[in-house]
């Protein structure tokens, strides 16, 4: 890997992690497009690390006071029943499904879930799926000629199942295309959730999976499978902007709708199909051997 694919993939990273079109199947199709290799499952979980690191920094209050009540709740009881001391069991709660299901299919990870087919398959079925839940949640709030708006969830309503349901919604992510951020805001949605609560708590759940994953993978990078110069590089890119993303994103969607973002991947897995069938691409573009 060249420094200047490094910052190509690190700024794709960045400018999708936190949007729900899928930052695994964008890095994937960038290299496809440009005729580089695959930079792999190991990279894509190495850079996510900067962008989770952005995530801690733009919620350090809020990852500060949960981790703080939490901890102290562990010795004193009149602190369990406190908001932010729960948030910590449901992070961890809903962490189980992505980190169970990421050990058992790694290997699927790493080969068969990178083929563009899937890939196109999972950006047109998810985007219809965020398209459903936004415009639920759409009727929900502006409600209807002959019925009042309905109040939505926040996330002082969260509990264990929902938790659960959540994490389910996150381990959908390890497929490229799916979108960790658009499951797992399509499922708080579909639940009843307001926007900004599945959103907020997608980016707290996705902080233990992501460096967790990150983390196992530094091990590709110590045994030469990870160019360390370049794979630091684009973490630091993705870090600087994702930072940038998830402040405009927060703003976004506390008053906009998901709907360029549903049009924006169906388009796009329609266009990588036809660029398969037409031969333009391979179904394993960009991958090599073993």
């Amino acid at each position: 890997m060249t420094w200047f694919e490094s910052f190509v993939l690190g700024l794709v990273q960045g400018l999708t992690e936190f949007l729900p079109i899928s930052s695994s199947a964008h890095l994937r199709l960038t290299a496809a497009f440009a005729g580089w290799q695959d930079p792999g499952a190991a990279f894509t979980a190495i850079t996510q690390i900067g962008t989770e690191a952005a995530v801690i920094i733009y919620f350090r209050k809020d990852i500060g006071r949960i981790i703080s009540t939490w901890a102290r709740s562990l010795f004193r009881r009149e602190l369990r029943h406190d908001h932010d001391a729960q948030m910590g069991w449901l992070v961890i709660v809903g962490s189980i499904p992505i980190g169970v299901l990421g050990i058992t299919l790694k290997d699927a990870i790493e080969g068969p879930f990178r083929d563009l087919r899937l890939i196109a398959t999972t950006l047109i079925v998810m985007g219809v799926v965020l398209g459903i839940a936004d415009r639920l949640a759409a009727r929900d709030e502006t409600g209807g000629r002959h019925r009042a708006a309905k109040q939505r969830k926040s996330l002082t309503d969260l509990n264990v199942k929902d938790g659960l349901l959540y994490g389910a919604c996150q381990a959908m992510a390890l497929i490229p295309g799916v979108s960790r951020s658009g499951a797992t805001i399509s499922g708080g949605l579909l639940m009843g959730y307001t926007r900004e609560s599945a959103a907020r708590y997608s980016f707290l759940l996705a902080i233990p999976a992501v460096l967790a994953s990150g983390v196992f993978e530094l091990k590709d990078a110590g045994e030469g499978h990870v160019a360390w110069g370049p794979t630091v590089f684009a973490t630091l890119i993705a870090f600087v902007v994702g930072y940038a993303v998830i402040a405009w994103f927060m703003r976004f969607i506390s008053h906009k709708s998901f709907m360029p973002f549903v049009i924006y991947r169906i388009l796009l897995g329609i266009a990588l199909f036809a660029l398969v069938a037409a031969g333009v691409l391979t179904p394993h573009a960009g991958e090599t051997a073993g």
